[in-house]
């Protein structure tokens, strides 16, 4: 059966198993199969430009080891860290799932929101979003101001979220909204049924699209 590997950059043992819950839907009969592993090398969580440039090396090297074994590759972290260096390393699709996340909901709405960890993020995201071409389709985005290790806190996470997802709806005009840490999986669903618009989850995004390219036997992203 073909394999697709789903990367977590960061250490946080945490974080992958929400994104490997996140996955659950995306399992079917025939496959692929979804694979979820941590880079061990990666910090606690990837929260400044200098976390992201630290982290290419690991995961050019990771991916290079076991490039026969997994027909794609995804790289669950929404700076979207090493994603042209990887390229460079296979002929396999490998996505991002910030490039992912946002090409799927310009399909989705008009304008989306980015929901950040924290303000400092924005910068790094705002510069990745002009690089994409799509900043007048960007409505805004906004913090909760929580490092990644605490985003598993419920209680204090999801509230934050749904704050920050409705000023995104109700004062910055978005009609969809993206999720801007792989460690915010688990909260897809309540927060969209709580807001009333649709809510990407990145990392889903990102798998739905290596899928299809596995079935269709498409080359490189």
């Amino acid at each position: 059966m073909e394999k697709i590997l789903v990367i977590n950059p960061n250490s946080t043992e945490a974080v992958t198993r929400g994104i490997d819950e996140a996955m659950v839907p995306l399992r079917m009969a025939g496959g692929p199969a979804i694979d979820c592993v941590t880079l061990s090398e990666g910090p606690p969580g990837i929260e400044t430009q200098q976390h992201v440039d630290g982290v290419v090396a690991p995961l050019v090297a990771l991916v290079r080891g076991c490039e026969s074994e997994y027909s794609a590759f995804v790289i669950a972290c929404y700076s979207d860290p090493g994603l042209h260096s990887v390229r460079e390393v296979t002929k396999k699709p490998v996505l991002g799932i910030s490039e992912c996340g946002i090409l799927t909901a310009l399909t989705l709405g008009q304008r989306f929101g980015v929901i950040a960890i924290l303000q400092r993020s924005i910068a790094r995201h705002l510069r990745y979003v002009g690089a994409l071409g799509v900043l007048e389709r960007m409505a805004g985005e906004l913090p909760v101001g929580l490092a990644v290790t605490e985003l598993s806190d419920e209680h204090k996470t999801f509230g934050r979220m749904v704050e920050a997802g409705r000023a995104l709806r109700d004062v910055h005009g978005a009609d969809v909204l993206v999720m801007g840490c792989a460690g915010m999986a688990r909260y897809r669903k309540p927060l969209q049924d709580d807001i009333g618009i649709p809510v990407v989850e990145p990392t889903q995004a990102a798998v739905t699209m290596a899928i299809g390219r596995v079935r269709l036997g498409w080359g490189t992203a």
